[in-house]
């Protein structure tokens, strides 16, 4: 049972999807809202930056970037859930099983960068505001969102070589809404404790490290801004709040469910929701409410869009 293909396996049973049909009812109803969320509010977004030339920006361009991620990050796993609440069975192939790890992991790898990049742009801004539009140029955006995806891409793999060899020839029941590296090697027919540390220290020490990282820049720039003028201090702490707010959203979930690899069902299934559903809704809403140019620009917009109509 060397690889994938020699895996006795050939699907798994998500076993948190059945339940009792008013709970189900229940689950259809939220995730079919928060997910119409999802994609209305990030696209919302893009479709602000794309076509309004006042955010033609490094600031703007990488907040587009992230809410493009925020749909594919929800995508991976929402609409399958919404599918098998439908479905009499609620299960999954083997082979799309993996596939679904391989995504959530590129994806969160990316989006971590992305925020990484916000970070660096916004200390560039508040501690460099006459350099900045020379070191935050468009090849440097660009270079942070190939290197985030690269960063996803070996992140992922680097985990997706170790489980796709091991021998899966029994047990195939999850608790949970999706699949994931620490739920899946369970179900091994070896021991495992090792992997387990390898996907721990992998995603979780990846997480821990970024969250860190992110804090850390921020306390940088207030305490930069608080020895210029303390009355300044109010003014950039009310700017980098939204992307401080983010940080704490994503990455709390992350090292929950990483760091801590085998929480009791009922906080697994609650961080899920957070993590791929109510996320990916409050990033636009914070970014929206906490930003001036995006409430310019809806207004802007709201004026062409009320003018036109009009004549």
């Amino acid at each position: 049972m060397g690889g994938l293909n020699d895996s006795v396996v050939t699907e798994i049973v998500l076993l948190a999807l059945s339940c009792s049909w008013e709970k189900k009812l229940f689950l259809i109803l939220i995730c079919s809202l928060l997910y119409l969320a999802v994609i209305l509010g990030n696209l919302f977004i893009l479709f602000l930056v794309i076509f309004d030339s006042h955010l033609h920006s490094p600031m703007y361009f990488l907040l587009a970037n992230l809410s493009l991620i925020d749909v594919c990050l929800s995508s991976t796993t929402v609409p399958k859930i919404i599918k098998d609440l439908l479905n009499e069975y609620k299960i999954i192939s083997f082979q799309g099983c993996m596939a679904q790890i391989c995504f959530i992991h590129i994806i969160g790898g990316v989006e971590m960068v992305l925020l990484i990049a916000m970070a660096f742009d916004r200390c560039t801004a508040i501690c460099k505001p006459l350099h900045y539009l020379k070191i935050m140029n468009s090849k440097i955006c660009i270079s942070f969102v190939i290197t985030g995806w690269v960063t996803g891409v070996i992140h992922a793999m680097s985990q997706f070589l170790f489980v796709i060899n091991l021998p899966f020839c029994g047990p195939n029941k999850v608790d949970s809404f999706y699949c994931d590296f620490p739920k899946i090697i369970k179900l091994a027919c070896t021991d495992a404790v090792n992997f387990e540390f390898i996907v721990t220290a992998n995603s979780g020490f990846m997480s821990m490290g970024t969250f860190f990282l992110l804090i850390l820049s921020y306390s940088f720039i207030l305490i930069t801004v608080w020895k210029r003028s303390s009355g300044e201090l109010s003014k950039a702490f009310v700017t980098l709040s939204a992307h401080i707010t983010v940080v704490f959203l994503f990455f709390t979930p992350c090292m929950f469910l990483y760091v801590w690899p085998s929480p009791p069902p009922s906080i697994d299934k609650n961080l899920f929701i957070v993590e791929f559903a109510i996320i990916p809704v409050l990033n636009p809403t914070i970014y929206t409410l906490r930003n001036k140019d995006i409430k310019v620009t809806i207004k802007r917009l709201s004026k062409k869009i009320s003018y036109s109509t009009f004549f």
